[in-house]
């Protein structure tokens, strides 16, 4: 078994690495007697049903044997008010040196007896999908939150008979089992807009007075993604495909972006059948930083309901919904109207059957990593040979926010914002993530390309341009003799593309260039003056400082 749940008697102290203050509150809160324990996705379906507030509609979910749903079910709406996405501000980790642990503690503590007059659900998932990497998830919350609860269990995957077979034979790892204590009802007066309480090195945590799903989602993914890293695997936010041939190697390309930069479409794009592709994941997975092969962490999609008008074949797929309009069809049955009309962010939890070519192991090790960027300064598609400013680039990657973040009131969207790796969800320092995304274009050698998915000098990128980049490159269409020299940067060159002609010679150009790459050394900047324990690696800087100083 992958994590451990039960202790022996001799186990059972203070000084075993396992406990800790925080994880024993949350933890104990488990065994109340006004926690009930959801058995089946069957139970979770019809608790959700009877959730007040929860609209049944008449569109069927498909593979509901499949999915341990009742026979008949339909798709499910819950609707929120103003707050529409995930609240960054609202977490706080316990080692961060600039918190006040015990404090956090006394808060958790206070927060969790404010609730002691409610009766809560719990159940128990698996995070990871392959014997060679899953852990035990347990997960407790209001029972006016079966909705959320249904949505956790058919978002990862749930303890049945199937997942405990599979656990059983799992490569253990010295580590306990994730509890996550989640609670919208209660409000601590000390943090008025939120409270996340994260002990990832005990990997559990605890949400307050925040109702939207991705908190619930992103808090677990952020627990397992801290335990991947602590055992050998690369952590990634991101989308993994793999294209499969006869003649040659295959190649396993993995996008690296926040939500709207394009890595979902990249991911499931078929190409009209015209190749053998294989899914993994589209959001969450990681890669063994030893042999290469990757694992996602979960078997359905989150995704925007949006990008799928009424009518989408994918919008066959869909389970829970979240704050999504409803109306009658000319049949008067109630149905959904996908695009966001009600408000931003709809959201969806669809199945792992929208994909027919779905994998949850990807034994082929890496082949190339794509840091999907939205800065106008970069042509749509760079080669980058240097590990180092590979890794820069990913540390560095410049992206703008999206509608899936609570953000502050008046936040410009079309800021461009550094989110290194494309993860806002770590629990270590970003020097951790900048050794083990190293390691894979060292040890693993893996290729390193950064996409620009926005506008290059004012003119749109669309994604047909970019689908096309991907395609060439799997089917060997675009050879590295293809790349020209970008400038006289070493180990950096472009593509050359009709319509995005790069133009290094032209002094304003040169200067909007050094720009970019003067906000990404200010960031690195920055960045250690607010973690001087912290520190990410000195090269990254001297790298940005060399392109800098030629470009100057």
């Amino acid at each position: 078994m992958s994590t451990k749940e039960r202790y022996s008697q001799d186990e059972l102290r203070k000084a075993n690495p396992m406990f800790s203050r925080v994880r024993a509150t949350i933890e104990s809160a488990f065994y109340g007697n006004n926690v009930h324990e959801v058995t089946s996705v069957a139970e979770a379906y019809n608790l959700a049903k009877k959730q007040s507030g929860v609209i049944v509609t008449d569109l069927p979910i498909l593979h509901t044997k499949e999915l341990g749903l009742p026979q008949g079910a339909t798709q499910l709406v819950y609707n929120h008010g103003k707050i529409l996405g995930r609240t960054a501000s609202a977490r706080h980790f316990t080692d961060d040196p600039k918190e006040d642990a015990e404090a956090l503690a006394g808060n958790l503590r206070e927060d969790i007896y404010a609730g002691h007059n409610q009766k809560y659900l719990k159940a128990t998932v698996l995070v990871g999908l392959d014997p060679s990497f899953t852990v035990k998830a347990h997960v407790m919350m209001p029972e006016d939150q079966a909705f959320n609860l249904l949505s956790y269990i058919l978002n990862f995957h749930f303890f049945d008979d199937e997942a405990e077979k599979m656990f059983k034979k799992s490569k253990f790892y010295d580590e306990p089992d994730i509890y996550f204590y989640f609670d919208p009802n209660v409000t601590d007066p000390d943090y008025p807009k939120g409270l996340g309480v994260f002990d990832a090195p005990h990997n559990c945590a605890a949400v307050f007075n925040l109702r939207y799903f991705g908190e619930l989602k992103k808090g677990t993914l952020t627990l397992a993604w801290a335990i991947a890293h602590r055992h050998g695997y690369t952590a990634c936010h991101g989308g993994e495909k793999s294209f499969h041939f006869t003649d040659k190697d295959d190649k396993v390309f993995a996008f690296y972006g926040l939500s709207g930069s394009g890595k979902s479409t990249l991911t499931h794009e078929m190409y009209d059948g015209k190749y053998d592709i294989t899914v993994l994941h589209d959001d969450a997975f990681i890669i063994s930083r030893e042999d290469g092969s990757s694992v996602a962490l979960e078997p359905s999609y989150f995704d925007k309901t949006h990008d799928y008008p009424a009518g989408h074949h994918e919008t066959k797929y869909y389970t829970t919904i979240m704050n999504c309009d409803v109306t009658l069809d000319s049949n008067g049955k109630k149905v959904i109207v996908t695009e966001d009309l009600r408000n931003n962010n709809g959201r969806v939890i669809k199945t792992r059957y929208t994909s027919p070519h779905r994998v949850d192991f990807e034994k082929a090790p890496i082949t190339a990593l794509f840091w999907i960027m939205k800065d106008g300064s970069l042509p749509p598609l760079l080669k980058v040979d240097d590990p180092v400013l590979a890794t820069t680039m990913g540390c560095t990657l410049a992206t703008k926010r999206t509608s899936a973040e609570n953000l502050p009131k008046g936040f410009d969207m079309n800021t461009l914002v550094i989110e290194p790796f494309a993860d806002p969800f770590r629990a270590y320092p970003v020097s951790g993530d900048y050794r083990d995304f190293k390691e894979l274009f060292t040890k693993r050698v893996a290729s390193c390309y950064i996409l620009n998915t926005d506008a290059f000098m004012g003119k749109d990128v669309p994604k047909e341009v970019t689908k096309k980049i991907i395609e060439d490159l799997a089917n060997g269409s675009i050879t590295d003799k293809d790349f020209k020299p970008f400038g006289n940067f070493k180990g950096v060159s472009y593509l050359p593309i009709d319509g995005y002609e790069v133009h290094l010679e032209d002094p304003e150009y040169q200067k909007t260039l050094a720009r970019r790459m003067q906000d990404r050394l200010d960031w690195l900047n920055k960045y250690d003056e607010e973690h001087p324990t912290q520190k990410i690696q000195d090269e990254a800087k001297e790298t940005l400082e060399g392109i800098i100083k030629e470009l100057s």
